[in-house]
């Protein structure tokens, strides 16, 4: 099932049928459920059917409440690569070759809910970084008690010249106003989903492609319930969090995000999300 956030209400999507949640007026407390997928298939029996699904979903807000955006880092070798050239000047490579092959995985905080753009929306790049990329990522949600009930797309933008220069300026080059992209749902399976699952990426410039990627699950080192054991181990979130896993498409050196731009990220199953630069 796909459960989206709207400025009119919460809206589940079974196969191709549309119906509005009634009952629940709070997108925390509805979330926050080890048992949500239980939960939205007994809100799918009292709901609201729609009759112009296109209509309803026009006004889509980014699937966070007052959750947190956490990130994880070089979970997959392209990063890990990427990473080691950019700051191989500043004498970090080997920092994240490191961190690779570690048992602990990178983890950071990514951003704030007032930071997050949903689909549709703009958003930034910094005015002191020369060097932008997005990086598309399956994001996990996981309940206060550390439990994966939800997936959704993220866009961890992130500022390589920044980073570059110096790996302890991560957070300058991560954390900024509308800094990352969630949505355009949550996608709330019975079951995990499959390692086969593919990601991909298209950039738009002026109508025109100038960069497309593709990868699967399968290619990344570290497992979801991995990474958010890590995440909660000395770290509670009382109404959940958001956990961007990791990017396996990492543009070329020579291209940079400009203005104007438009991003879609696609994960099968869950769908597309769409945003541009402002």
């Amino acid at each position: 099932m796909h459960l989206y956030k709207t400025g009119d209400g919460f809206i589940i999507k079974k196969e191709e049928d549309h119906r509005f949640v009634n009952n629940i007026d709070d997108w925390n407390s509805l979330i926050n459920n080890d048992n949500l997928w239980e939960c939205l298939e007994e809100e799918w029996q009292r709901g609201s059917s729609i009759s112009d699904p296109q209509q309803a979903l026009i006004n889509l807000l980014p699937p966070v409440g007052v959750q947190e955006v956490w990130a994880a880092g070089v979970t997959y070798r392209s990063s890990r690569l990427a990473r080691m050239e950019e700051s191989r000047d500043a004498g970090g490579g080997d920092f994240y070759s490191r961190v690779y092959q570690a048992d602990r995985p990178e983890i950071f905080l990514k951003a704030t809910p007032s930071r997050v753009v949903g689909h549709g929306q703009n958003f930034r790049i910094r005015k002191d970084s020369d060097w932008d990329v997005p990086e598309p990522e399956l994001t996990l949600f996981a309940t206060t008690s550390g439990k994966i009930v939800a997936y959704t797309i993220g866009n961890d933008v992130s500022s390589r010249s920044i980073e570059g220069e110096n790996p302890l300026y991560l957070p300058q080059a991560k954390t900024f106003d509308k800094c990352a992209c969630l949505g355009p749902c949550l996608y709330v399976p019975p079951e995990p989903l499959s390692l086969d699952t593919t990601i991909s990426i298209l950039i738009h410039r002026e109508e025109k492609e100038v960069f497309s990627g593709k990868t699967t699950l399968s290619e990344m080192k570290r497992t979801p319930n991995e990474l958010i054991g890590f995440l909660f181990r000395e770290t509670s979130f009382p109404q959940g969090v958001f956990l961007m896993t990791g990017t396996g498409i990492v543009p070329s050196n020579n291209f940079t995000l400009q203005s104007g731009d438009v991003v879609s990220i696609s994960i099968d199953l869950i769908g597309t999300l769409v945003n541009s630069v402002e």
